[in-house]
């Protein structure tokens, strides 16, 4: 068939975009498809809905509508009661472009997207979620250049187009003229994997094939990548999806507890330490549990660098001094981090009680998140303390713990043997599972 535009089948509209387009919006754009115009603002606002409160994390929402003289006849404005179309594309556009955002890491915040229709002549609905998408990359970089987010919650770019089957053949990008008479009428929603957000897809004149419907796709999936090469053109050429993982600040300076920490991670984040993250402060630990010191301590750095933190607050118990050290471990002999001291004080302490000495090393592990979500972990390690030193690894109480298992100290061990059955180990494989998910 011979289109009115004379393009190819394949072949979208003309497309600019506008980055910038209203100033007073935390990120605007006009968005130009043919004949047809959207203008896309992104309006922030701290707090969220009912339904989400406290629970850290945001929200997005849209709102769409059409201008009165967008059709060249004038169009009412809505009222008390909003028009019909208006609303199902308002969710439309809020349902696709909250798959742009991991909304653990807006923090309690909302983002509005609007979209008005300035002109229409077809594929108002898909103009407005690609342009929308611009807004709110340009609202989160305002957002990061302000101090108020320090890292993107972008995780997927979003663009969306038409296609339809028009005189028997599929085209792409359908003008008004070709949607009002198309046979068949498909929205096509998508992400930079080529993923599929939503299909709105109808036989209008007839049924498809599967044939059609293969060649439709296809074509679908060709515009969205075009559309997202302009999208990322009005955003000064960059990829608006961080190619590094979120950073994850481990709540402590210690480089035994970094090392060990750093290789259970692994690279699902990227690991720094506090003053790699610029916070070097003390921390009041006065917590009477090791998870109220892990979350006072992840808190604390999480708050001071707007990144998430990882903090554990680590210890022996030894059942014979009815938990104690406990969370004193490390000050036991008053004086914090002096290892032989406190080794001394827990032997001296021990020597007239009737052995075997139990004993379990006792992790717990508290991730917070710059929106306020929390979770906090617990791992033990059982064992013996035995009264002369054996080792020269590890560090802390690790030469008078004896792992039965192995027959040997956490200071004779190798690192790797250590890593996979200490405290910490088994708090990471209770706390991996959330790392791992913040990523996906």
């Amino acid at each position: 068939m011979e289109r009115k535009d004379g393009r190819a089948p394949d072949a979208l509209r003309q497309h600019e975009i506008i980055p910038g387009f209203v100033p007073t919006a935390a990120g605007s754009c006009l968005i130009r498809t043919g004949e047809t115009r959207v203008i896309c603002t992104a309006s922030v606002e701290e707090g969220v809905p009912p339904f989400l409160r406290g629970r850290g994390e945001g929200w997005l929402t849209a709102e769409y509508a059409m201008l009165p003289a967008s059709t060249g006849r004038r169009k009412a404005r809505d009222g008390v009661k909003k028009d019909g179309r208006g609303v199902e594309i308002s969710r439309l556009i809020g349902r696709a472009l909250r798959q742009a955002v991991d909304r653990r890491w807006l923090g309690e915040r909302t983002v509005t997207i609007d979209c008005d229709v300035l002109t229409a002549d077809g594929g108002t609905r898909t103009a407005a979620i690609t342009g929308g998408f611009v807004a709110l990359c340009l609202a989160v970089e305002k957002l990061m250049a302000e101090g108020k987010l320090r890292e993107s919650p972008i995780v997927h770019q979003i663009a969306a187009v038409s296609a339809g089957v028009c005189s028997d053949e599929p085209v792409l990008d359908l003008c008004y003229e070709e949607d009002s008479a198309a046979q068949v009428d498909m929205n096509f929603i998508m992400n930079e994997k080529g993923e599929y957000i939503e299909l709105q897809g109808t036989g209008e004149g007839r049924a498809f094939s599967a044939a059609e419907l293969t060649r439709l796709c296809a074509l679908g999936e060709k515009g969205c990548r075009e559309l997202m090469v302009l999208q990322q053109d009005a955003l000064g050429g960059k990829d608006p999806v961080p190619a590094a993982p979120h950073a994850l600040v481990l709540a402590s300076n210690n480089t035994h507890k970094l090392l060990e920490l750093s290789e259970m991670i692994g690279s699902c984040m990227r690991v720094i330490s506090m003053r790699e993250a610029g916070f070097d402060a003390d921390i009041d630990e006065n917590g009477l549990t090791f998870e109220e010191n892990a979350l006072i301590k992840a808190r604390a750095v999480c708050r001071a660098t707007g990144l998430a933190a990882l903090a554990d607050d680590s210890g022996l118990a030894v059942d014979a001094l009815n938990g104690d050290p406990g969370v004193h471990s490390a000050r036991y002999a008053g004086e914090h981090g002096n290892d032989a001291a406190n080794n001394e004080k827990l032997i001296h302490n021990l020597r007239d009680i009737p052995r075997p000495w139990t004993a379990r090393f006792v992790c717990a592990m508290a991730l917070v998140l710059p929106g306020g979500r929390e979770w906090v972990v617990r791992g033990e390690c059982p064992g013996l303390i035995v009264e002369d030193a054996r080792g020269t690894g590890g560090f802390g109480y690790d030469p008078h713990f004896l792992y039965e298992d192995l027959g040997q100290t956490f200071a004779q061990m190798a690192q790797e043997d250590k890593n996979r059955i200490s405290h910490r180990a088994r708090a990471m494989e209770k706390m991996l599972p959330v790392i791992r998910e913040l990523q996906q």
